[in-house]
């Protein structure tokens, strides 16, 4: 049993998600949540993305195949700069 319970921890944690919140300054239309919502969710292992022009937070949920450096270059490429604000793991 104990071995049972030690490999669906591993499984589990292997499988786990992390979730992020970055402020993206200079965003002022929906164009430009759709270029930075369009060029995060091109990345390999992003579950979902969620951008709120108002608060100008993109809220990020994706798994190992992936990570918030990758996230931050691909919001880098429709030129603005992304700052974490937070983040977490499932």
């Amino acid at each position: 049993m104990k071995i049972f319970l030690i490999t669906f921890l591993f499984i589990c944690s292997c499988f786990a998600s992390n979730t992020s919140v970055v402020k993206v300054e200079g965003m002022h239309c929906p164009l430009c949540t759709t270029a930075v919502k369009k060029a995060i969710k091109a990345l390999d292992g992003i579950e979902k993305v969620s951008v709120i022009l108002n608060t100008k937070e993109v809220t990020v949920t994706y798994n190992e195949k992936t990570n918030l450096n990758q996230i931050l270059e691909a919001i880098k490429t429709t030129s603005y700069e992304g700052v974490v604000l937070s983040s977490s793991k499932k």
